[in-house]
C-alpha cells in the first residue's frame, strides 16, 4: 500500500443488512497507531473498541481495532456486533493480506482501524457477515487507491443521496 495514512470507505448490501465500514489504515508508529492506541484505551459507553480475531486468540493482521458506529441496541444486535460483523471483518481483511492489497510486511508494521455500522434492525447474520467482509476489503482497496477519484465528487455534488435520504431538488 503505502507509508502514509490512508482512509477508505465502503457500503454493500441494502436494507437492515448492509454494511458501511470506514477504514484507517497506517503505520504503528505513525497517528493511525496512536489512535489505534487511544481508541483501544479510551472506551465509552455503549462502545468498546476491541481487537478483530478470526477466531479466539487469533487476531488478523494486520492487527484491526473493531469500532462500532452504533451502541447494542439489543442482546441480538450486540450479538450480530460481535459474531457477524466482526467475523466478516477479520475474514475480509485477511481476504485483503491474502490478494496483496495489505503486503505481508504492511502485516507487521501497520494498525487497522475499522468504523463499523450494523443496523439495530439487521436480522441476517449471514447477511451481515458476507457485506462486513466484502464493505472492508472495499473500504482497504479505495483506500489504497485514494478513491474516489475527485471528478467523480464534483460530478455527483448535484445528485447527493444515501440509503437514507434522497433530496427532491438537490441542485
Amino acid at each position: 500500500m503505502s507509508e502514509g495514512l490512508l482512509i477508505g470507505e465502503s457500503f454493500v448490501g441494502d436494507g437492515v443488512n448492509a454494511a458501511h465500514v470506514n477504514t484507517v489504515f497506517g503505520h504503528r508508529e505513525g497517528p493511525a497507531g496512536v489512535a489505534w492506541a487511544t481508541a483501544l484505551a479510551t472506551p465509552s459507553a455503549g462502545h468498546v473498541p476491541f481487537v478483530t480475531v478470526l477466531r479466539p486468540s487469533l487476531p488478523v493482521k494486520p492487527l484491526t481495532l473493531f469500532v462500532t458506529k452504533s451502541a447494542p441496541a439489543s442482546d441480538e444486535h450486540g450479538l450480530l456486533i460481535w459474531g457477524p460483523a466482526q467475523a466478516g471483518i477479520a475474514a475480509g481483511v485477511a481476504d485483503a493480506l491474502a490478494d496483496g492489497v495489505i503486503t505481508r510486511e504492511e502485516a507487521d508494521s501497520h494498525v487497522l482501524i475499522a468504523a463499523v455500522w450494523v443496523n439495530p434492525g439487521a436480522d441476517d447474520a449471514d447477511a451481515v457477515f458476507e457485506h462486513n467482509r466484502r464493505s472492508v476489503r472495499t473500504a482497504l482497496e479505495n483506500g489504497a487507491r485514494h478513491l474516489p477519484a475527485t471528478d467523480d465528487v464534483i460530478a455527483a455534488r448535484h445528485a447527493p443521496s444515501n440509503p437514507f435520504y434522497t433530496p427532491k431538488d438537490p441542485a
